[in-house]
């Protein structure tokens, strides 16, 4: 996967245009294992219920816990055009944890698969940079991150409802911000260069470590491949 790079000189007024391209370049809806994933969900065998039930089971873990990172961006951030979008944020993604512990109980256990022990860690310190992430006192990091994780849940949605149907659930609705709303709350607080630089320093750094994940999980389905 190519990933996004930006050249210097970020102009406040583009900082949303650039979360978009963030999102489609580098987000978790446009990577190819989690393609894989969403186009073998209904496959009955073996080998893709296993893949699903990892995934849940490491989203729980990473994205599971509260507070998360909405929670904590919301004790961080004094900007009044985010403090609406915060607190929907906050309740609705209370919503996506209960949801997500749900699918990922119904898939099963997670699958035995060589170097366990390595890959809870990886993840555990990919939970500790989140939280770090959406815990900074730099102006607008924090909700960078929050902001960018709202947009790219909609991705992870779309496999926690493709896994949901597996595991025999009913999705249910997505109350999480939109969009739009999103973006709004983006251009409202990257007001100049310093702060649109933060921002987007939190959009990438939240990405990042989603796509650490899925290339964990893409590796953990290779090598369950190779064990038979």
């Amino acid at each position: 996967m190519q990933h996004t790079n930006f050249a210097p000189g970020i102009a406040s007024g583009t900082t949303d245009a650039l979360l978009v391209a963030l999102i489609e370049a580098d987000g978790t809806g446009s990577h190819a294992y989690v393609e894989k994933l969403c186009a073998n969900a209904g496959d009955h065998g073996a080998r893709p219920l296993a893949s699903l039930a990892d995934a849940a089971h490491y989203l729980c873990l990473l994205h599971g816990r509260f507070p998360g990172v909405i929670d904590h961006a919301a004790t961080r951030s004094t900007d009044n055009a985010a403090r609406q979008w915060l607190l929907h944020a906050c309740d609705a993604f209370a919503d996506e944890r209960a949801y997500m512990t749900r699918v990922s109980v119904a898939l099963g256990p997670v699958p035995s698969t060589s170097g366990q022990n390595n890959a809870d860690s990886a993840v555990l310190q990919q939970r500790h940079a989140l939280e770090m992430l959406a815990q900074s006192d730099r102006r607008g990091c924090a909700m960078g991150a929050a902001l960018t994780l709202v947009l790219d849940w909609h991705g992870i949605r779309n496999l926690l409802d493709r896994a949901a149907i597996r595991a025999g659930i009913e999705p249910h609705k997505c109350k999480i911000p939109g969009k739009e709303d999103t973006l709004a709350v983006a251009r409202a607080i990257a007001t100049d260069e310093p702060s649109s630089r933060a921002v987007l320093f939190g959009a990438r750094q939240l990405l990042h470590q989603h796509r650490g994940l899925w290339e964990l999980m893409q590796a953990r389905m290779s090598i369950r491949a190779m064990e038979g």
